[in-house]
C-alpha cells in the first residue's frame, strides 16, 4: 500500500477524475471504499461524517480512475467548518472528466436540489447513482421514480446500486471508464490516495468518535497527530481531539476513561490494518472553545486547501 508516492508516469489508455457528490449521508464514502476494496473514506450513519475530499486511485490494466470523494452538500449551517466542507465539495466538480451525483432511493431534499443546482454549470457527463435500492420493497416502484429523476436532471447515465452491497457497482465502473479521456496513469499502479498517512490516523479516529457519540458530541470535534514515529515494526501514533465545550470532553472520556478507552483500541485495530504494523496508540482530550468557527484554527488543523 503506497501513500503520497511521488508521481509516475506509465503508458496507459485511459486516465481520469471522477468526483463523487452529493447531499450528506446518501453514501457516498461507502461507495468509494467498495470500489477500490479498500477502507480510505471514514463512514458512519452521522451526516457530515467526511469533511474533506478525499482521493482514492483505481487502477486496473490500462485504466485508473482518480475518484474525488467529497463533504455532503448542506444548507443552513454557517460555521467556518460548514463553509469549508461545500467549498470542499464544490471545488471538486471543477476540472473533473465525470461526476456521480448520489442520490438516496425515493428521497429528493432541497440539498439533493441545491446540488442539482450546482451541477448544472459543470462541464462534464453526470451519472446519476441512485444508492440504497437494497432497501426498497416495492422494486416496481423503481422504473417510475428513474423516470421521474431523468425528467428533472439532465444526466448521461442513472444507475440503481447500493453501495453496501455491491449492487451494480460494476456497471458504474463501467459507464465511468467509458467516458474517462485516454491518457498516462498518473499515480503508481499500487497507490490507492493521495492523502498522507497521518491523515489516514486521524480520519480513524474521527471515525471511530463519530460511530460511538454521534448523537451525544456533534460536529464540534477535531483529531490532529502530533506524533507519528516509526520504530522497526512499531508506530507510536499520538492523537490530540479537540472539543468545544468541557462537558464534551467528560462524555468522550467516559466513566473511568471507559470510552475513551474503547475508541483507542477500535481505532488501533483499523490503523493495524491499514499500515499492516503494530501501532501504539495515545489518544488526549483538550477543550479548544469556538474552533469549528475559527479560521486560523482549521487552518492549523489542515483544513486550508482553498
Amino acid at each position: 500500500m503506497t501513500f503520497n508516492s511521488d508521481t509516475e508516469h506509465s503508458s496507459a489508455s485511459r486516465c481520469g477524475y471522477v468526483a463523487i457528490v452529493g447531499r450528506p449521508n446518501v453514501g457516498k464514502s461507502t461507495l468509494l471504499n467498495h470500489i477500490l476494496g479498500q477502507k480510505i473514506s471514514i463512514t458512519s450513519r452521522k451526516p457530515q461524517t467526511t469533511r474533506n475530499a478525499v482521493v482514492g486511485i483505481k487502477t486496473e490494466g490500462d485504466v485508473q480512475i482518480i475518484f474525488v470523494d467529497t463533504p455532503g452538500m448542506h444548507l443552513g449551517q454557517q460555521k467556518a467548518i460548514n463553509r469549508y466542507m461545500n467549498k470542499a465539495a464544490t471545488s471538486a466538480m471543477k476540472d473533473v472528466d465525470v461526476v456521480v451525483f448520489v442520490v438516496d432511493r425515493f428521497i429528493w431534499t432541497e440539498e439533493d436540489e441545491a446540488v442539482a443546482e450546482k451541477l448544472q454549470h459543470v462541464g462534464c457527463p453526470i451519472i446519476l447513482a441512485v444508492n440504497k435500492v437494497d432497501q426498497i420493497e416495492d422494486k416496481e416502484t423503481l422504473l417510475p421514480h428513474l423516470q421521474v429523476l431523468s425528467e428533472k436532471l439532465s444526466v448521461a447515465e442513472i444507475v440503481p446500486m447500493s453501495a453496501l452491497r455491491n449492487t451494480n457497482l460494476d456497471r458504474l465502473e463501467t459507464l465511468i471508464t467509458e467516458r474517462l479521456p485516454e491518457g498516462i496513469h498518473m499515480y503508481p499502479e499500487d497507490q490507492i490516495t493521495d492523502r498522507s498517512s497521518r491523515f489516514m490516523a486521524a480520519e480513524i479516529v474521527r471515525e471511530k468518535i463519530t460511530r460511538q457519540l454521534g448523537d451525544e458530541l456533534p460536529y464540534e470535534m477535531a483529531v490532529e497527530i502530533e506524533e507519528f514515529k516509526q520504530e522497526g515494526n512499531l508506530l507510536n501514533i499520538s492523537a490530540l481531539i479537540l472539543v468545544e465545550r468541557d462537558g464534551q470532553k467528560k462524555i468522550l472520556i467516559g466513566d473511568k476513561g471507559a470510552r475513551i478507552k474503547l475508541i483507542g483500541t477500535e481505532a488501533r485495530v483499523d490503523m493495524e490494518k491499514l499500515f499492516e504494523m503494530k501501532i501504539m496508540l495515545k489518544l488526549w482530550v483538550k477543550v479548544k472553545s469556538g474552533w469549528s468557527d475559527d479560521e486560523r484554527a482549521l487552518r492549523s488543523l489542515g483544513y486550508n486547501e482553498f
